[in-house]
């Protein structure tokens, strides 16, 4: 099965979820596509988890939580949010190749580096072999930055509203949304007939009852 993968770095979720891909069926073919949170909430008028304060400190907890009881390494920023968007254009000017992409993860969410750090400019460099310059030219490329928007408005077309999510690519386009539902991507490419029962359908169709008022 084809699969997009929609991602941010500024999500640890997305960098928790990423090291577990071993878990997909060997025949999954992922197609990474970096995306702006930022854009993503503006399109659905939506707010982030680190925009409401006592939610910000618990998805951190959590994801030190989770990260230490799967034995992931795992170490915050020294400041969250984050600006994602040269870290994006990075990724992007590689070719949104996975192992460039677990890099730039691994600088931002193992190592604890802010990507302006200068600490991290030279963790990139040396495993992506670059220069410093180099690094700074590739993210300031206006093709660079013309993608990124794509792909971000290719999400929302595509009924994105978070990250991580990955969106399957057969005759349904189900996206499964967060590190939570990788599970139930896994059931799916196993056992797709069961999300089309009787009672999956009537839900998908749920009116809605109330709707406060914005």
């Amino acid at each position: 099965m084809k699969l997009t993968w929609y991602f941010d770095f500024i999500s640890p979720f997305a960098y928790l979820q990423l090291v577990q891909f071993h878990k997909l069926p060997k025949n999954c073919e992922v197609i990474f596509k970096p995306v702006l949170l930022a854009g993503l909430l503006n399109h659905w008028n939506n707010t982030g988890p680190a925009e409401i304060p006592p939610k910000r400190i618990f998805t951190y907890q959590h994801c030190y939580w989770q990260a230490r009881r799967s034995g992931i390494d795992f170490k915050m920023p020294p400041q969250h949010p984050f600006n994602s968007l040269a870290a994006l254009r990075l990724a992007i000017a590689f070719d949104c190749k996975p192992e460039a992409i677990q890099i730039i993860f691994n600088a931002i969410w193992q190592q604890g580096y802010l990507f302006e750090e200068q600490a991290c400019i030279n963790y990139l460099a040396q495993h992506l072999k670059l220069t410093s310059n180099e690094i700074n030219a590739l993210v300031s490329a206006e093709s660079v930055k013309l993608k990124l928007k794509q792909f971000t408005m290719e999400a929302a077309e595509n009924n994105i509203f978070g990250v991580p999510t990955f969106l399957t690519h057969d005759d349904k386009n189900i996206s499964f949304w967060g590190l939570d539902a990788f599970d139930m991507l896994l059931d799916y490419i196993h056992s797709p007939q069961l999300f089309f029962d009787q009672e999956m359908q009537r839900i998908s169709q749920l009116p809605i009852g109330a709707q406060r008022q914005r």
